[in-house]
């Protein structure tokens, strides 16, 4: 599907599913009650249909039309249970107008109903939303309590609002509440995610000191700080001086693993089993999600058998573990015989791991696979979410399919789902792949109008794809919008840019973005230097690239094939092919591997001299170190054979089109080069 006149269609947001419209005294005229005899409903059988009515459009419909029927008066908890409902579906509107038609009928808010409420807040990353209710407590009839207060705690925890929490901490020790354990466990991981691990220690004597004993959770969450700031041996000491607890340990080998890898964890078992605590599900599947991150899938599936054997069940999360591992190795039969089994074992599967597998199929080239996929999701009620619409669209973006990738992007709106910077950003290469590049800029300015302002990955996509369409005008007024923006260039940023100007043979600005990148505090890395050495090797300067490859070296940064290729490369231009083959000697004895490019550049450089005995000799040379001629080699070398023999033809006629394309380049290079030589030379 293509966008006419711009991309209106594009950016069209429309609002999620049909509004919930919530007018309690509305009935419509099939289902009044006017019978005098009707026999009243009662409360438990409304809990039942409310809560066994799969449908929460069904659900609501049946709850509004008890509301001021003579049948039945609605109570706390049918409110509880509609709001609960309302609040697993993020109608969070809903669940405030509910909240508003309790105080009008004069029914207090239980404790439970304001908690459900803001749990449901915190589950959608709401926290503010929760923190509003909280201060409208009384009005709603509700008295607050410790459960109120730590559950508000949390949900402030989890949407990171840290500055909130000690006002909200005092608050309710004004409201004369002494705090619990769970009170107690919100800080101390409230202090921990903030790095402050020496003030949960505190805390943890306070606790003491009121006569709350820290429990599992308290000191799993310090054990896993511990973990996280590198301080393992810390972390082991504390373990040792506690109450052995099977979470405790599976933090410790979460953190372990990463510093001593498997025979580490494995030591960290034998030390559980010693103290007579045996492995959970949590503890097999983290050892299992080890093993894969090594690419041991063999060993994986072993620790995976034993866990069966033991008598261990997995779970979701050690299913996903094992499929996510042989996505990552491209084994797609064994990844889909994970879901299978996953699913037969009536572990329904939740977005996350829908989008692992999605990821997996896409990473690995599989888009019909992972399209059938996605059209099963919502017939399993699993809603997909924004990682679900980006992976798809960067999917079709990467194979340049760009109906498709449109097309998920209007799926995606028409569903209520706002896009993020990733999503935005692979719509954004799909257009630049197209050369849909005005498309493209017009994306960037929307995403600022979108309050999703555009990161330097998103400006580092649209400056490739102009640089590789040779528009590299707009690529640099590209880096000065980028800049307006707010938005810093990296060293990608100039290398792109680099690769760009030397494509379209503007060296002298090339050399003014390296000095730049100097001033501007950026060091040159790998890929800087390759783009650099293949322009000064286009202006024949292979005497400064030699210089500039000491400097790398220097540096510490370490030439690779692509390189030592492009030096290859010079030689054969200059018709120095003594001096490449030598060149290539050289890798050689620096026990540089020498690959099918070097050789056949070589071959190349040798046919063009019309010494193909020279050329067979280097074929024969390649083969020996068992590396396979490719079509290029094997091309080059017929024709080399056509320019021995005199014939006239194709290949001719080729080579004198190159000639005359080549002829006025070649010129205008020579000329930058003797311009430009001292300043070359002085930054080497």
């Amino acid at each position: 599907m293509y966008l006419k006149d711009g991309f209106s269609l594009l950016l069209k947001v429309r609002k999620p599913k049909a509004p919930v419209l919530l007018c309690m005294n509305v009935i419509s005229k099939h289902e009044e009650v006017n019978d005098t005899n009707a026999q009243p409903v009662r409360e438990l059988d409304v809990l039942k249909r409310l809560r066994c009515e799969r449908d929460i459009a069904v659900a609501l419909q049946y709850f509004k039309s008890l509301a001021g029927s003579k049948v039945f008066k609605h109570t706390p908890l049918t409110y509880q249970v509609m709001i609960e409902r309302l609040g697993w579906e993020n109608e969070m509107d809903a669940v405030q107008y509910l909240l508003q038609q309790m105080r009008l009928e004069g029914l207090a808010c239980h404790e439970d109903t304001f908690i459900t409420v803001i749990k449901s807040y915190a589950r959608i990353g709401s926290a503010e939303q929760a923190l509003k209710t909280f201060y409208r407590i009384h009005d709603l009839g509700c008295r607050p309590t410790v459960r109120i207060y730590n559950h508000l705690l949390d949900a402030l925890l989890k949407d990171n609002r840290f500055s909130m929490i000690n006002p909200i901490y005092s608050n309710m020790k004004k409201d004369g509440m002494e705090p619990n354990v769970f009170t107690y466990n919100v800080l101390i991981k409230a202090l921990c995610q903030n790095e402050r691990v020496d003030a949960a220690y505190d805390l943890l004597k306070e606790m003491s000191k009121k006569g709350h004993c820290p429990d599992e959770v308290s000191y799993t969450t310090i054990v896993s700080s511990l973990c996280r700031s590198g301080k393992l041996k810390e972390a082991k000491e504390l373990v040792m001086r506690i109450p052995p607890a099977v979470s405790i340990y599976n933090a410790l080998i979460n953190g372990i693993a990463g510093e001593f890898g498997i025979e580490g964890v494995f030591s960290m078992v034998d030390e559980m089993l010693g103290r007579g605590i045996f492995p959970n599900v949590i503890t097999y599947t983290t050892i299992i999600n080890v093993l894969c991150k090594l690419g041991d899938l063999k060993m994986s599936c072993a620790v995976f058998a034993q866990m069966l054997v033991t008598g261990c069940c997995p779970n979701i999360l050690t299913f996903t573990t094992l499929m996510k591992g042989f996505l990552e190795k491209g084994r797609i039969h064994e990844a889909l015989d994970m879901w299978n089994w996953m699913i037969q074992e009536n572990w329904m599967p939740n977005v996350i791991t829908y989008n692992i597998l999605i990821h997996g199929l896409c990473y690995n080239g599989e888009l019909k696979k992972s399209i059938a996929v996605f059209n099963g999701m919502e017939q399993n009620g699993c809603r997909p979410n924004v990682h679900t619409y980006g992976t798809l669209i960067g999917g079709f973006s990467k194979a340049g399919e760009l109906e498709d990738a449109v097309s998920m992007w209007n799926m995606m709106m028409s569903s209520g789902c706002k896009p993020n910077v990733i999503v935005y950003t692979s719509m954004v290469d799909v257009f630049c792949r197209m050369l849909m590049f005005e498309h493209a800029q017009d994306l960037v300015k929307n995403m600022l109008s979108e309050n999703c302002p555009p990161n330097v990955v998103t400006f580092n996509t649209l400056i490739r794809g102009l640089c590789d369409y040779r528009r590299v005008g707009c690529a640099l007024n590209t880096l000065d919008e980028m800049r307006r923006y707010g938005c810093p260039p990296n060293t990608r940023t100039y290398n792109v840019l680099l690769h760009g100007l030397y494509l379209d043979g503007n060296y002298k600005e090339a050399f003014r973005m390296v000095n730049e990148m100097l001033e501007c505090g950026f060091g040159l890395n790998l890929v800087t230097y390759n783009t650099m050495i293949h322009g000064l090797c286009r202006l024949n300067m292979t005497k400064e690239v030699l210089l500039l490859i000491g400097k790398m070296t220097v540096q510490g940064i370490q030439p690779d094939s692509l390189t030592y290729n492009a030096i290859l490369h010079a030689y054969c231009e200059e018709g120095k092919v003594k001096d490449a083959a030598q060149f290539l000697g050289g890798l050689a004895a620096m026990n540089c591997a020498r690959d099918v490019v070097a050789y056949t550049t070589l071959i190349s450089g040798f046919c063009s001299q019309q010494r193909l005995e020279d050329a067979m000799v280097y074929l024969l040379k390649m083969l020996s170190e068992g590396v396979s001629p490719n079509v290029a080699t094997w091309n080059v070398l017929v024709r080399g054979v056509f320019a021995k023999l005199g014939c006239s033809g194709p290949f001719q006629l080729i080579e004198d089109i190159l000639a005359d394309g080549d002829d006025h380049r070649s010129t205008d290079i020579k000329l930058f080069a003797t311009d430009h030589q001292q300043n070359i030379v002085h930054f080497i």
